[in-house]
């Protein structure tokens, strides 16, 4: 029976391609985040150093993102893909050159959740006179995919 119970162990040893991290945003001096609750919601920030294991000091800076340096809860930032080449405990000075180094607010705009916030504030934005246009556009638009998928079946 012992026997059995070895064979079976050794079928089920990970292949290299299994080992694989499944994780790829880890909270890290240098993550670039968004902010998503409270008075900066929308934000971004980078972390300059892990408090402790449900906080993190973040920075804006506040020239470039609008977000001052203070201690904010893990359940507070959404991680993004980007990440920033800093120090712990980092200057203002220090960070915003490597936010234009690497041009971060440029690329943030690209991700995903960057084309949310901007379609999110685009919208917000709008009167009910452009929300009426915006509607009125999008109706035809579809008539005219309608028609020309018709001609198409034909």
């Amino acid at each position: 029976r012992g026997e059995e119970r070895r064979q079976a162990a050794q079928v089920q040893v990970a292949s290299p391609q299994q080992e694989k991290m499944v994780f790829t945003k880890f909270v890290e001096v240098g993550r670039v985040c968004v902010i998503n609750y409270g008075k900066d919601v929308d934000k971004l920030c980078v972390i300059i150093n892990v408090v402790d294991v449900n906080r993190v000091l973040v920075d804006g800076p506040h020239s470039l993102t609008g977000v001052s340096r203070h201690v904010i809860n893990i359940k507070r930032i959404t991680l993004t893909d980007l990440k920033v080449d800093i120090g712990m405990h980092a200057t203002v000075k220090s960070i915003k050159k490597a936010f234009e180094k690497d041009d971060i607010l440029n690329k943030f705009k690209e991700e995903p959740e960057g084309k949310r916030i901007s379609k999110q504030q685009r919208n917000s934005a709008m009167n009910d006179f452009d929300r009426f246009k915006l509607k009125y556009a999008l109706k035809k638009k579809g008539e005219a995919v309608k028609k020309k998928l018709a001609e198409l079946r034909k």
